[in-house]
């Protein structure tokens, strides 16, 4: 097939957007870029764009906050909802479907969240800052599997699973605390609305409605309305996520002997002399659309649209918004107070000894095993990389603190942990892993 102008042009782009560290490489050069920009000559302009104003209207109510408050409370329900839709094709058919297959990375998880939970809150035991507890537990999924893919081709695809399986539970984890620990004042009218319209949406799905439009309506008026009743809107994203209907209209069999007949016509139709179709052809095509579509889940149609959106452009805007911090000469000074040791300690060692200790511990009990062709030192490496856990440790921040000295140190350590463990998991399973005969 003959290649346009335009196609040499995009098919690098998007060969280099479809690699499976391209989202962790964009989300660095975001936040290397936030930085340079606040500590630029030009650093009050970052906050000035932040704070500016942006106002709308809602059925009488008004939605009147700072841009970065549209990003956090807005955007990130969309990421939040294309974390649920992932959390929920993992549980129906990927690796937490079963309990065998979700038992390890669920409790290395775990540990992964007590352990750097408990490593933050002795070290801010008994002060005002001990409520960000919460900050260290989460692990980075676009940062983490950006950089083990970076880590040498000779890792097995079975750590990459071990480890998407480890974040997705992560990201579960993450989920709950926001909704059960870091939720303001309830408005339970506003937030009984919100479920009416969930049991709506419910409705929806069992009665087959495959409308990526009704899904939409009705998933942004229960973020509206979670937003009103105090239950951060975030959590709305997830709980819509997994109304989305998961079923498609035809199965496997069904497609290939429609496909196979609709080609069959297609080959006989007579054809036009020249580039264009007989409507007869373009009758078939837009049948074979059709049907392309009815063997096609709404979830994950839905999931693979929105995940280049996540990924490149609300993902980095948050990156961009939240991650500017003044670095002068007294930053490691700055480092200094429980909240920066708390959050340090708890991504860079919290996460080591959970994510490593609770595996060894399923393991060595005989209740699981370890995958196949992966070992003690991928699982090291791996439970190194759980401590770069940039994003949404960023986003438990902004829950945790109003103080902004309080934001500003839980900041600097997210920033140091996540150089720290990345790197030191790069390093390791570079120099460690070989080639592993299969």
């Amino acid at each position: 097939m003959a290649r346009t102008p335009i196609d040499r042009v995009i098919q690098p782009v998007s060969k280099f957007i479809h690699q499976e560290y391209t989202s962790g490489i964009v989300l660095f050069l975001c936040v290397v870029a936030a930085l340079i920009w606040v500590n630029s000559p030009f650093g009050a302009s970052y906050h000035h764009v932040w704070e500016t104003s942006l106002s709308v209207g809602f059925n009488g109510s008004l939605f009147d906050h700072p841009l970065h408050i549209w990003i956090n409370d807005g955007l990130m329900a969309i990421f939040f909802f294309v974390i649920g839709l992932e959390l929920k094709r993992e549980f129906m058919a990927g690796e937490l479907s079963s309990a065998k297959k979700a038992a390890l990375p669920m409790v290395a998880a775990l540990g992964g969240m007590l352990v750097p939970a408990g490593i933050y809150y002795a070290f801010n035991y008994g002060t005002e800052s001990a409520g960000g507890w919460g900050i260290p537990m989460a692990t980075d999924i676009a940062f983490a599997l950006g950089l083990l893919s970076l880590s040498g081709k000779h890792i097995p695809p079975s750590v990459k699973v071990f480890l998407s399986a480890l974040a997705v539970a992560d990201d579960l984890g993450a989920v709950l605390v926001i909704a059960f620990f870091y939720t303001a004042h309830i408005d339970f009218s506003y937030l009984m609305f919100g479920f009416g319209l969930l049991v709506l949406l419910l409705a929806g799905n069992l009665l087959g409605i495959r409308s990526t439009l009704f899904y939409l309506l009705v998933g942004i008026a229960v973020w509206a309305c979670f937003l009103f009743s105090g239950v951060h809107a975030t959590i709305a994203g997830v709980l819509v996520a997994f109304t989305i209907l998961a079923r498609t209209k035809i199965n496997e069999l069904e497609y290939i002997e429609q496909i196979d007949e609709q080609s069959r016509a297609f080959e006989v139709a007579i054809p036009l002399h020249g580039p264009l179709m007989t409507s007869d052809q373009h009758h078939i095509i837009e049948e074979i659309k059709r049907i392309s579509i009815d063997a096609q889940t709404p979830l994950q149609k839905i999931e693979y649209a929105l995940h280049p959106w996540v990924a490149f452009l609300i993902m980095p805007l948050f990156a961009i918004a939240n991650s500017g911090m003044h670095i002068g000469s007294d930053f490691f000074s700055a480092l200094i107070n429980p909240v920066s040791f708390g959050v340090m300690f708890g991504l860079v060692i919290g996460k080591l000894v959970g994510v490593f200790g609770f595996t060894w511990l399923m393991v060595r009990l005989g209740i699981a095993d370890l995958p196949r062709l992966v070992n003690w030192k991928h699982i090291f490496g791996v439970a190194l990389l759980a401590g770069v856990g940039f994003t949404m440790s960023l986003f438990v921040t902004n829950l945790a603190f109003a103080d902004e000295l309080h934001i500003d140190a839980a900041k600097y350590g997210i920033l140091l942990a996540s150089v720290v463990s990345g790197t030191a998991g790069i390093v390791y399973l570079r120099t460690t892993s070989k080639p592993v005969l299969s």
